[in-house]
């Protein structure tokens, strides 16, 4: 029997109360041009969750990248990631011709190489907008019309900031010439004639991109998909949020943080962490109704159907660092906006929140509060409940409540099958006895624990549906290099692969 024959057979469903999902970038696909993109890799992968009755697809961040490729840690929390657009799709809207994708350089198939995939990515969206400013299509320039119209409340400030550090070579917008640090609105209007075409290029990236995600969005909702979006808490310095709405943040007269986000001293870290973003000013915030954050989101939930929040215990109270420490142990704890911000998110976006909290590590009572009164699903993390003998908070049969997502593993996290590796036998020997399973097959045996908890939302990593080791872990705390660049084969979705996870879901009513 197919798979398609066993899911007919199976029970309809009159409401689905229960939801299985797989975390995956779009830079991961399968793609020749170096990185994964919205190509037909990433086409391939819906059809993939539907045919296994998979309804849930997690993302990172979708916005561009920065620092250490990172995608928390971007120049924008509003803009798209002109990395993953697909250069077939550029090819049939007539921007591209045959001959720009002959030449396709070689690269490693299972791992980003970002410094020479940028560059040859940016060649080819160069050429792109070369042949846009030549189009005869009227219908692709009215509708381009119509994007930066619509979208201009961010799409200004953050077209301008982008031709500004390419004038400056990429620099911090502090280390730039004095008149360009804090333009008023009549100086922006100047500048931004003056760079006409660089600035005119960044709305056209920004243009493909939506164009294409749409796409994406579309297809997904057809096959039944919901799509889990990401959102870091905190803005990088070196962004267009931060250079276009200083009094947001926590800023001298000269733009400089005083204050900025870490995490205090714990188990892990004797001098906690020292994250470096700039802390919001709140009290600002509150007075203009905290309009940023309301646009923020709203701006993500058009482009996914959910919006995971990292760092949710920031809000009701984060970690406040003098700009000038080199640790973050001399911080303190300051009061967030705590139900102000989402009280005001509800008022102005109507209904539920469709918001995950990412309520992981050192959460109190006062969190988990706030998280309950919005009635927002928190993170469970198998790795967590089973890789500490006195933690039952994460193990299944200890949860309390539906309304959470229990994960194997997330992109911080090493995949199952590395981390059981490294276990001690008296923990590997716990997780054996719990599962009844001889740990051949750990991250399936994780996945199978996920499946069968009474979490609403069980979500993997798809390296735990291959079984892949630590060789393929999406990103590693603390490192600041070889992260963020795992990438699959489509022949990796085997049809064993295929089969036992149309069975599982099946089994398990997701």
């Amino acid at each position: 029997m197919t798979i398609q024959e066993e899911l007919q057979d199976a029970p309809v469903k009159k409401e689905r109360t229960r939801f299985s999902g797989i975390l995956v970038h779009p830079t991961s696909f399968p793609s020749p041009y170096g990185i994964g993109d919205l190509g037909k890799g990433a086409y391939d992968f819906i059809d993939f969750l539907k045919e296994t009755g998979t309804h849930i697809w997690q993302v990172l961040p979708l916005g561009p990248t920065g620092f250490g490729d990172s995608p928390y840690q971007g120049p924008s929390a509003f803009a798209g990631q002109p990395l993953i657009i697909s250069p077939e799709k550029l090819l049939e809207k007539g921007l591209l011709k045959k001959e720009d994708l002959e030449n396709i350089p070689e690269w490693n198939p299972r791992c980003i190489d970002y410094g020479p995939a940028i560059q040859y990515k940016t060649s080819l969206l160069r050429k792109a907008f070369e042949n846009f400013r030549h189009t005869p299509d009227k219908t692709m320039l009215e509708d381009f019309a119509q994007f930066t119209t619509e979208q201009a409340d961010w799409l200004e400030d953050y077209a301008l900031f982008m031709a500004l550090k390419d004038e400056h070579e990429g620099r911090c917008w502090l280390e730039w010439d004095k008149k360009y640090i804090d333009p008023s609105p009549a100086e922006k209007k100047k500048i931004a004639e003056k760079l006409s075409s660089q600035v005119r290029y960044y709305k056209f990236i920004q243009f493909i991109f939506q164009q294409q995600w749409n796409d994406i969005l579309a297809y997904a909702h057809k096959n039944d998909v919901e799509i889990i979006g990401d959102a870091p808490i905190f803005m990088s310095l070196d962004s267009a949020d931060v250079w276009a709405n200083k009094k947001y943040f926590q800023l001298d007269s000269k733009g400089f943080p005083t204050r900025v986000a870490g995490v205090p001293p714990d188990y892990f870290s004797a001098t906690g962490q020292l994250w470096g973003n700039p802390l919001y000013d709140w009290d600002y915030m509150k007075k203009t109704g905290y309009r940023w954050w309301i646009e923020r989101v709203r701006r993500q939930l058009s482009l996914v159907d959910h919006l995971r929040i990292d760092h949710f215990r920031g809000f009701e109270a984060y970690w406040s660092v003098p700009a000038d420490e080199e640790t973050a142990l001399n911080g303190k704890w300051v009061d967030g906006p705590k139900e102000d911000l989402f009280l005001a998110l509800t008022d102005a976006l109507g209904g539920d929140l469709p918001i995950f909290a990412e309520d992981l590590g050192v959460i109190t009572p006062e969190v988990e509060a706030l998280r309950d009164r919005f009635e927002l699903p928190g993170m469970k993390v198998l790795q967590f409940g089973f890789g500490d003998l006195n933690d039952t908070s994460y193990i299944p049969h200890f949860y309390t409540t539906p309304n959470c997502i229990c994960y194997t593993g997330t992109h911080d996290n090493d995949t199952t099958a590395g981390w059981y590796r490294v276990q001690p036998e008296v923990i590997k020997d716990r997780i054996r006895r719990y599962g009844n399973t001889d740990g051949g097959r750990i991250s399936l045996d994780f996945i199978r624990f996920a499946f069968s908890s009474i979490a609403k939302y069980a979500i993997f990593p798809i390296q735990d549906l291959l079984m892949l080791g630590s060789e393929a872990r999406m990103n590693t705390p603390g490192v600041p290099a070889a992260n963020w660049c795992f990438r699959y084969l489509q022949s990796d979705l085997t049809q064993e692969r295929r089969e036992w996870l149309a069975q599982t879901t099946q089994l398990y009513n997701r």
